[in-house]
């Protein structure tokens, strides 16, 4: 009988592959993007903290869709037809909680008298836990790993930094706020303008 390691290692290795990246540190945004992200993005915290500070906004109550953009959904479809996801990984991402956290944090964005530049900060610390967060679930999991798939420790960090880093890449990139998608930073308030 030939033993086969579950999908689970050759999803992750999509993932890194796709990613380009080779450990957390990697992730970390430069100078340049950082720059070219407040260009885009600050006249979206301005709208949006013109919305939150009219008389009839009000912040709805807290949702999550655990890990959006179907990230969730889809490993809970993965996890019922794959044995394997759903036995050694679970039905949910085992980095979930990650992703409910950082949903608080965009659920309420920045508080109603901060700056656009201030709410601009705030996101990318959120976005920045979100990556340490998902890097840190992989350590917690290392040795589990490890044995279960015979992979080295770097394997485990590398994988989990490539899931980390294309995370955090779609958070930059979908969670500016006023876009109209549900997991916009602020997506507790009303929709801009």
């Amino acid at each position: 009988m030939i033993h086969r390691k579950p999908c689970y290692v050759f999803i992750l290795a999509c993932a890194l592959l796709l990613s380009g990246a080779r450990a957390s540190e990697e992730q970390t945004p430069n100078a340049t993007m950082d720059g070219l992200e407040r260009q885009l993005e600050l006249h979206h915290h301005s709208d949006l903290l013109e919305r939150m500070a009219l008389p009839d906004s009000t912040l709805a109550a807290f949702t999550t869709d655990g890990c959006s953009g179907g990230l969730s959904i889809g490993w809970e479809y993965l996890a019922n037809e794959i044995e394997d996801i759903r036995n050694y990984h679970g039905t949910r991402p085992p980095w979930e909680d990650c992703c409910i956290a950082h949903d608080r944090l965009y659920h309420v964005g920045a508080a109603i008298d901060a700056s656009a530049e201030e709410s601009f900060v705030a996101r990318k610390q959120a976005d920045l836990a979100l990556l340490s967060c998902v890097v840190e679930t992989g350590k917690t999991r290392q040795e589990e790993l490890t044995v279960k798939y015979d992979v080295s420790d770097e394997t485990v960090e590398t994988l989990y930094a490539a899931i980390a880093g294309l995370m955090y890449r779609a958070v930059r990139l979908g969670g500016i706020p006023c876009s109209g998608l549900p997991w916009r930073w602020g997506y507790g308030w009303p929709e801009c303008g």
